[in-house]
């Protein structure tokens, strides 16, 4: 039986167009009540173009070690959905360490 869920991002933009706040709610998870976030890291797969398709947002709340750290923990997580999607072990822990590497060199992972 096919279902379908929905997940929707309201984004609130100051006068210049920068995200003051990012609001989204998903369908059937946990929290499936208004949540809040600073920032959006979404990858679309484009099999037209065959090629990644990006929205990256984050709110001028937003500190530069919280985006450090976003970014470290994107790229760990990538790994997680890498393996599990492919089964490559192998490759999936090399990213994680590279994620690693590169959180300890900010600072944001000792």
């Amino acid at each position: 039986m096919s279902r379908e869920s929905e997940i929707n991002f309201k984004i609130k933009l100051d006068e210049n167009q920068v995200p003051e706040l990012i609001e989204w709610t998903a369908e059937g998870s946990e929290k499936d009540k208004l949540n809040h976030s600073k920032a959006i890291n979404l990858a679309l797969w484009d099999e037209e173009e065959n090629n990644t398709l990006r929205i990256d947002l984050w709110t001028k709340t937003m500190m530069v070690d919280e985006m450090k750290k976003f970014a470290a923990q994107n790229i760990i997580t990538m790994a997680d959905s890498f393996e599990r999607s492919t089964g490559e072990t192998a490759i999936a822990e090399e990213i994680r360490e590279f994620g690693k590497k590169i959180a300890i060199k900010m600072g944001v992972l000792k």
